[in-house]
Parts: C-alpha cells; structure tokens; sequence
C-alpha cells in the first residue's frame, strides 16, 4: 500500500506540473468534458501499462547495476520535471482543433490520441518505470500512477487553473524535482553499499 501511496504522490506532482493537464484543460473547455475526461483516462491506462512494461524489463538487471541505472534515471527525471515548471506555461493555444468532433466517440478518440502522443516518455512514466524496477511491485505502483494521472486528469478537466492560482507551477515541479533527486541519492547509496 505504501508503495502506491508513494507513486501515487509522484506521479501526481509530477503530472500536475507537466503541459498535459493544459493540454486536457484546453480540449475540455473546448469539447464536451465527460468525454474528454473519458478519452483521456483511457490514454492514461496506455501510458502506466508502457511504464510498467519499462519498469519491469529494467527490473530484470542485476542489482547494482539496476540501482545504478535507476539513481540516473531518478536524476532524468527531476531535470525533466524541473525544466518542465520552468517553462513557460503561456501556451495555452497550442492545441488546435479546427474541426470540432461531432460525436462523442470522436471527443474520446480525439482526448484518446492526444494523450497517448503528449505523454509518451513524459516525466511522469519515467518516474512510474523507475518504481517499478525499484520495488518490484509492478500492480501497486501501476494502481499508484493510474489513480495520480486520473486525479490529475480530473483536476484539469473540472478546471486545472484554479489550482495554478494558489500553487505555482514552479513550486509544485521545484518539489517533486527535490523528491525524485532524494530517490535517486537514496538509489545511489544502495548501489554503493551493495
């Protein structure tokens, strides 16, 4: 359970900060947010099953190795997610859709395709692989993800920028960048150790 309670809160501050939640609160004010949300929780359930697949496949080196290339990967990820509230969040307007899906099969397929492509190697699968190569439980960390990326999603659709107006961006990825860097000392020093 703590595992999950771990990933679900990395994943969470992780997505919170990244441009997918813009991008999803775009196409909700846009298009008709149920399906949207539906399009999107269904491209995030392909997003935690690539992690896990990842994690899992780093999971199969040898310890020290494994916890070597997990203390990199944990470093990956904080600059990923560091740079990610760094960056300029003013682009709202970056998601065009000049036709408007008439169908609401069209609104999940559209919501589908522009999570599957935006959050492909994203920081937040890279944190979720990462777990699940550190701990081994590839079931907890993947319900972890699946519900931070849901929550996430849910937030954005109902209207992510309330909370961008109390808790700014920069703090939000400067906090979970911290984190990933302690993961990755922490998995360092268990490399060392042996």
């Amino acid at each position: 359970m703590s595992v999950a309670a771990i990933t679900f809160g990395l994943v969470f501050l992780a997505e919170v900060a990244d441009t997918s939640g813009l991008v999803t609160l775009v196409l909700a004010s846009r298009l008709p947010a149920r399906w949207v949300l539906v399009g999107v929780c269904a491209g995030m359930l392909v997003h935690v099953g690539v992690a896990i697949a990842a994690g899992s496949l780093l999971a199969l080196l040898p310890e020290r190795p494994l916890e070597a290339v997990l203390a990199l990967i944990f470093l990956v990820g904080a600059f990923l997610i560091w740079r990610e509230g760094e960056e300029d969040d003013d682009d709202d307007d970056e998601v065009s859709l000049k036709e408007t899906p008439r169908t609401a099969w069209s609104v999940v397929a559209t919501a589908f395709g522009i999570t599957v492509l935006s959050e492909f190697a994203d920081p937040s699968q890279i944190v979720a692989a990462s777990l699940v190569a550190r701990y081994g439980d590839p079931v907890a960390v993947g319900i972890g993800a699946l519900l931070g990326l849901w929550v996430v999603s849910a937030l954005a659709v109902w209207g992510g920028d309330r909370v961008r107006r109390y808790i700014p961006v920069k703090w939000v990825t400067r906090v979970a960048a911290t984190i990933m860097v302690g993961l990755a000392v922490w998995t360092a020093v268990d490399a060392i150790r042996g």
